[in-house]
């Protein structure tokens, strides 16, 4: 066998997902350390947009050496320096930290689909990377009173195990529901705090895209997170459990573009993908029937969603395509 394997169909596809992602943070992250609220904020930024950068290149090394063309990515030209400040009260270190998230799950899954030595330790240093930046951006923000904690619950003080059909019941409107467990609160507000961050970035696009239809996209994608938001919301409340809700992030009144349209559809992109692998989890671990019911409809309506966005970028020509096979 060779000293070193030649690179497989999945890790090139591993490695050019991993380019686009990661060039389009250290782009937002130009303008985000600029305009960072304090000192701390700025630390936090500087740190991981050092820490990933060498990836950037190593990619970049592996794709020349062998013969793979270099995606194109986002660069300076997708944002604009010296515009004021689109986000305020902590948005930026709560963007990130959604971001990592994200980075988390694609890093961990990329591994299970790489073969050579060289490029699983890509991943796996990544991930550390990744987690370090997260708990940092955690910290953070609980420290600065921008992030609310999941609810407090009182629980049983014994294990039970389900005796009775009715414990999968939701969606009869003749049969009572149960208590949501701590597992459903879990996804249930994940899902909320997610869709507010989500929320308040799509709404600073909506209001600084020089494109109309863009704009007019991103207006629509605000209404739906919203609707999650307020629906997700009305389950807990429906079972007495408050409903935090996150006091950062505040859109400013400016409608100077930091950002291209480009690489604003292909975050929202990335966030709608977030979007449907949670809601799938959420879905897979709800075992009350009317919640996978309701996730599943989410679901439908985020894909419906990424859709018209794809079709946009792709009349625009902003969507990059992956490497292709070669036809026989």
């Amino acid at each position: 066998m060779p000293e070193r394997p030649s690179i497989t169909s999945s890790e090139i596809g591993v490695l050019w997902v991993t380019y686009q992602q990661k060039t389009m943070v250290l782009r937002m992250l130009d303008y985000f350390i600029e305009k960072a609220d304090d000192a701390e904020a700025q630390k936090i930024m500087t740190d991981i947009a050092r820490d990933v950068s060498p990836y950037v290149d190593k990619i970049k090394n592996l794709f020349q050496s062998e013969g793979i063309p270099l995606p194109v990515g986002f660069t300076s030209e997708d944002v604009n320096s010296g515009v004021p400040k689109l986000y305020d009260n902590g948005f930026d270190i709560m963007f990130l930290r959604m971001v990592k998230e994200i980075s988390m799950a694609m890093h961990t899954l990329n591994i299970t689909m790489s073969y050579r030595e060289d490029i699983i330790l890509m991943m796996r240093q990544l991930t550390q990377v990744t987690q370090q930046c997260y708990e940092q951006c955690t910290r953070y923000l609980l420290k600065k009173g921008l992030l609310t904690r999941a609810p407090y619950v009182a629980v049983d003080n014994s294990v039970e195990f389900v005796k009775h059909e009715n414990y999968l019941t939701g969606l009869s409107p003749f049969k009572e529901k149960r208590t949501l467990n701590t597992v459903e609160i879990a996804h249930i507000y994940h899902a909320i705090e997610s869709n507010v961050v989500g929320m308040h970035m799509i709404m600073g696009f909506a209001q600084c895209a020089q494109e109309p239809a863009v704009s007019k996209y991103f207006n629509n994608g605000a209404e739906l997170a919203k609707s999650i938001v307020k629906e997700m919301s009305e389950i807990m409340l429906e079972n007495d459990i408050p409903v935090p809700a996150p006091s950062g992030g505040n859109v400013t009144s400016s409608t100077a573009a930091p950002f291209s349209d480009k690489i604003m559809m292909y975050c929202v992109s990335l966030f709608c993908s977030f979007s449907l692998g949670g809601n799938s989890l959420g879905t897979s671990f709800s075992l009350r029937n009317d919640l996978p019911a309701k996730m599943a409809i989410f679901m439908k309506d985020i894909f419906e969603y990424a859709h018209k966005g794809a079709k946009i970028m792709i009349k625009n020509g902003w969507l990059e395509e992956p490497p292709q096979t070669k036809k026989q």
